[in-house]
């Protein structure tokens, strides 16, 4: 069993930024595709951004430009670093580990709050 714990979440004014941090128990991220996901009061939970263990990633349009999800390998860490934070961007983020090669499994951690608001 794998388990991730976020952190870094908290109250920011728009234009602000925050940094999510993803500490797993273990290096799970060779040949798997980590990701920060959130969910926003009565929506469901939708993709923030990916990224493999080589590197390549992936992010939704709401977020490019502002958004750098990265990986520090040695230390099983996944960030997040968000800028110029909208009200939009209000949610609960989580972190998750995918395995999609056979024997898939996936992970969650517990989430953390973002809100931005004035």
């Amino acid at each position: 069993q794998v388990q991730l714990v976020e952190s870094g979440g908290g109250l920011v004014q728009p234009g602000g930024s925050l940094r999510l941090s993803c500490a797993a128990s273990k290096n799970i991220f060779s040949g798997n595709v980590m990701g920060w996901y959130r969910q926003a009061p009565g929506k469901e939970r939708e993709l923030v951004a990916t990224i493999t263990s080589i590197g390549s990633t992936n992010y939704a349009d709401s977020v490019k430009g502002r958004f750098t999800i990265s990986l520090y390998n040695t230390k099983n860490m996944v960030y997040l670093q968000m800028n110029n934070l909208k009200p939009e961007d209000t949610a609960v983020y989580y972190c998750n580990v995918r395995r999609y090669a056979a024997p898939t499994y996936e992970y969650w951690g517990q989430g953390t709050q973002v809100t931005v608001s004035s």
